[in-house]
């Protein structure tokens, strides 16, 4: 009978635990895996940094880009960065255009925190970038 009666407490317990535990925000390091299911160049770090005030930055695989981003508990919209302007070989400024352009599509995300990844999505719910944290 105390069985029954513990049980559900502790089933409470941890699910409050666990919604507590949640991630809040989608700050961080982030290494992008995959780009509009397009993949990416497996030897070209394309990052996302992500901080508490909003403010952002990384390397889109050839240049360095920053700006701001808005977020709450799941929407994000990015508003216009700004980047270096180098050259590099056509497939990484084709992958770092495609980056560019998902980050202008995303207004959404979450965090699968059990595989230590961030997608953003676009209005529709649709996966627009995968991300891997990075450490």
């Amino acid at each position: 009978m105390l069985t029954r009666l513990i049980a559900p407490l502790v089933a409470g317990f941890a699910l409050a635990t666990a919604v507590l535990a949640a991630p809040q925000a989608p700050t961080g390091k982030w290494l992008a895996e995959d780009i509009d299911g397009g993949g990416v160049i497996d030897r070209l770090q394309t990052t996302l940094t992500i901080r508490d005030d909003g403010m952002v930055n990384g390397m889109g695989g050839c240049n360095s880009y920053a700006g701001s981003a808005h977020f709450d508990a799941t929407t994000i919209k990015f508003l216009p960065l700004v980047s270096t302007r180098m050259a590099c070989s056509p497939a990484v400024m084709n992958q770092e255009a495609k980056f560019h352009a998902a980050l202008g599509k995303a207004r959404g995300w979450r965090i699968d925190e059990a595989q230590r990844k961030l997608i953003l999505l676009d209005r529709h719910g649709y996966d627009v970038i995968r991300f891997s944290r990075m450490e």
